[in-house]
């Protein structure tokens, strides 16, 4: 899997201040998209485990409120292995950081038994998830004002509750 950023110091892809995962291909290529760059799946470059501890190593600030995942396509069936994994490691570092996930994919069609996007890593994902913004982005239903998406359709989902 290749990614084509990290931001060590997001504040629009959620609450606070968060480290942010661009990953590399999408297969919705959403006119109006923000990264289209990052359509591509050969974009950026390959995930490694030095890449992970980056990622760790940028999430140990106390003022770092958590992980957000996006892309390209986090759900693209050639980089849920490897997110499950990254998903997993940093809700068992950082078990009271939140996470969130962006996805063009909807929840109930696509990422159920069954759905077209559901792979053995799937629900590892989600388990992992607190929070998933999901849907397409639709350029007529865009709309500036709306916080943490970037069209009326897109829903902010929270799948679990955070630790205390």
């Amino acid at each position: 899997m290749n990614y084509g950023n990290i931001k060590n110091f997001d504040i629009s892809d959620g609450p606070g201040v968060r480290v942010s995962l661009f990953v590399s291909g999408c297969r919705n290529r959403c006119p109006g998209c923000f990264n289209q760059e990052t359509w591509d799946f050969g974009f950026g470059r390959p995930f490694t485990e030095e890449t992970l501890g980056e990622i760790l190593n940028h999430l140990a600030p106390d003022y770092i409120q958590g992980f957000t995942l996006l892309g390209g396509e986090p759900f693209e069936p050639e980089n849920q292995e490897v997110l499950a994994g990254v998903l997993t490691t940093v809700r068992e570092t950082y078990p009271k950081k939140d996470i969130w996930c962006y996805t063009g994919y909807t929840l109930e069609k696509d990422l159920v038994p069954g759905g077209s996007k559901y792979t053995p890593w799937t629900d590892t994902m989600l388990k992992a998830i607190d929070v998933l913004v999901d849907g397409k982005f639709i350029e007529a239903e865009k709309d500036i004002s709306l916080q943490f998406r970037g069209s009326r359709n897109q829903r902010i989902l929270h799948l679990h509750q955070q630790e205390e």
